[in-house]
């Protein structure tokens, strides 16, 4: 339930009075408490909660919804505000009516195009990174200006989690064979830095009542296009429509690369939630030191 205190915060804040009748309780996801509701003006509101101390959190994703809706290529929730009520802090978000349109093909042919355009906004610096750091899930990932990819990647992805995965009394044995041989292959890559969602996984996409894409839970960053790309292959969700509509666009690259790109993932799994992605983290490690 939502508290009156948000509530009335929110009409402090934006002018918007929500109907309390109208709350309901969504998915958003394993991190914070999300509800939507109607306001007395006609709209949607999406507001996200979590503990006092994970302000940051919705600031990062404040940052990174507005550089994806700056780019102009796909919708995305529009930031209303955020802030700390009591011991609860609050991000209030555009309310977007979803359809469930995973398998439609016009719709997955319009995400396509749509990260297609995103990945050709181009930073005005040959850098990648960002002005700001942000998160994966609830892990922080440091986005330094950085001027080589190969740098940028082994260093503040797979070395960051690697070290984040000892902090946690875990060792992978080929942890630095592994880093120097990817960036050994990056180096020899010529990567010109994209606008990335960062965290696209199906998760974090859906479509509105036209069907158009929206996609939400952004991480974002300047680095290889195909990072995005490997991630929709990870948890799958993605319809044959999308690749197409996207490869019409942008031309695939060696299949390696999606394994290197998606092991930061992996690793990021593992340190979040433990378990069963030790294993594949190991698997994709002998996958990627036998083909670099």
């Amino acid at each position: 339930m939502i508290a009156q205190s948000i509530v009335d915060w929110l009409e402090a804040e934006k002018g918007l009075r929500l109907r309390l009748s109208t709350a309901r309780s969504v998915s958003g996801g394993c991190i914070n408490d999300a509800h939507i509701a109607e306001t007395e003006e006609g709209g949607l509101v999406f507001l996200k909660s979590n503990q006092r101390n994970q302000l940051p959190l919705f600031e990062a994703e404040t940052k990174s919804l507005e550089q994806l809706s700056s780019a102009a290529v796909v919708r995305v929730p529009t930031p209303l505000c955020h802030g700390v009520i009591g011991e609860t802090t609050v991000l209030a978000l555009e309310g977007i009516a979803m359809t469930n349109r995973t398998n439609n093909s016009v719709s997955q042919e319009r995400l396509g195009l749509s990260l297609a355009n995103l990945h050709q906004s181009f930073p005005q610096t040959e850098q990648f990174g960002a002005d700001f750091d942000n998160y994966i899930g609830a892990t922080p990932q440091p986005n330094p200006w950085t001027a080589s990819w190969a740098d940028f990647f082994t260093i503040h992805r797979l070395e960051y989690q690697f070290q984040l995965a000892e902090s946690r009394c875990h060792k992978f044995r080929e942890a630095r064979t592994l880093l120097d041989a990817v960036y050994t292959h990056l180096s020899s890559l010529d990567i010109v830095p994209s606008l990335l969602h960062g965290d696209l996984w199906s998760g974090n996409v859906s479509f509105d009542e036209t069907g158009a894409p929206v996609v939400f839970d952004p991480a974002t960053y300047f680095g290889d296009r195909e990072a995005d790309i490997a991630f929709t292959h990870l948890f799958g969700g993605f319809g044959p429509d999308f690749y197409e509509a996207y490869r019409g666009q942008i031309p695939p690259v060696e299949p390696i690369r999606e394994t290197i790109y998606n092991l930061y993932h992996l690793l990021n799994h593992f340190n979040l939630f433990g378990g069963g992605y030790a294993s594949q983290v190991d698997s994709s490690i002998q996958k990627i030191l036998s083909a670099v």
